[in-house]
C-alpha cells in the first residue's frame, strides 16, 4: 500500500482536489463525484477516438491478415514478421486497444484511494450519499449500484462488439459479470463514480459505432439468388416439347 501510495500520491492529491473544488461550489459529494467522472472522461476522449479508428484499421485489414496465416500456416516467424510488416504499412498498433483500459485502472484505484481518503478527512462525505445509498463509504445493502453497473459495461459492450468474431464476443460480455463479482462490496462511492463512467462509455459507442452496419455471423454468407426452375431452363434450351406419339395415332382415327 505504500508503494500505491507513492506511485499514485500525485494524482491522488490532483483529484482530491478537483473532487472538494466541486464540493466547495455547492455539489453535494455524490454529484462531485459525478461531475469528477465527465471531466476525466471528456480527457480521455481523443484517446478513445483513436482506439476505436484503430479498430476499424484492424478489422478491414482481416482479410490480408487471414492470408497471412494460411501462407505462413508452418512459419510461425515468419508469419508474425509478415503481420508487423502489414501493421507497419497501415500503420496499425494492435495493442492500441489496451491503452484506455491500462489508463482507467489506475484511476480506479486513485478513486478508491480518494474516498478513503475524504472518509478519514470530510465527515460529511460519508452521508453525502443519495437515496438508499446515502453513505458513500459503505456497500450498496441492496446491490444495485452493482447490477446497474454490470449492465451498463454489458450494453456498452454488445455495440462495441457487434464486428468481431464471436468468440471475442462472449468474452466481452462475460469480463463485466466477472469484474462487478470482484467489487460488488466495494464502497458506493467508488459505483457511483464507475457507474458515471460506464453510462458514458455507453454514449459513447452508441454514437461512435451506430453508422457501423454489424458483421455477418461466422459460417454464413449472403444468400445466392433463387434459381430459376429446371423445366422452365430445359424449354428454353431446346423449345417447346413435341406431343407423344399415342395422341397423334387417335386424332387420325
Amino acid at each position: 500500500m505504500e508503494t500505491l501510495g507513492r506511485i499514485f500520491g500525485p494524482l491522488t492529491d490532483l483529484i482530491s482536489g478537483v473532487l472538494e473544488f466541486f464540493h466547495a461550489f455547492g455539489a453535494p459529494w455524490w454529484l462531485s463525484v459525478v461531475l469528477l467522472t465527465v471531466l476525466v472522461r471528456g480527457a480521455l476522449l481523443p484517446l478513445t477516438v483513436r482506439q476505436v479508428k484503430n479498430m476499424r484499421a484492424m478489422q478491414s485489414l482481416r482479410p490480408a491478415m487471414d492470408e497471412i496465416r494460411a501462407r505462413h500456416k508452418k512459419e510461425p516467424r515468419r508469419q508474425q514478421e509478415a503481420m508487423a510488416e502489414l501493421y507497419r504499412q497501415h500503420k496499425v498498433n494492435p495493442l492500441a486497444g489496451f491503452v484506455p483500459l491500462l489508463i482507467q485502472m489506475p484511476i480506479f484505484i486513485i478513486m478508491y484511494r480518494v474516498i478513503r481518503v475524504h472518509e478519514e478527512t470530510f465527515p460529511g462525505f460519508a452521508s453525502g450519499g443519495l437515496l438508499w445509498f446515502a453513505d458513500l463509504t459503505k456497500a450498496d445493502p441492496y446491490f444495485v449500484l452493482p447490477v446497474l453497473s454490470a449492465s451498463l459495461m454489458m450494453a456498452s459492450g454488445m455495440i462495441s462488439a457487434r464486428n468481431v468474431a464471436p468468440s471475442q464476443r462472449r468474452t466481452m460480455l462475460f469480463m463485466p459479470l466477472v469484474f462487478t463479482a470482484f467489487i460488488f462490496r466495494f464502497p458506493a462511492g467508488l459505483f457511483v463514480y464507475w457507474i458515471t463512467s460506464n453510462a458514458f462509455t455507453l454514449a459513447q459507442n452508441f454514437f461512435i459505432h451506430r453508422h457501423e452496419p454489424t458483421a455477418i455471423p461466422e459460417g454464413e454468407g449472403p444468400k445466392k439468388a433463387p434459381a430459376k426452375s429446371e423445366g422452365k431452363t430445359d424449354e428454353a434450351k431446346t423449345g417447346p416439347k413435341k406431343p407423344a406419339r399415342r395422341r397423334k395415332k387417335k386424332r387420325r382415327r
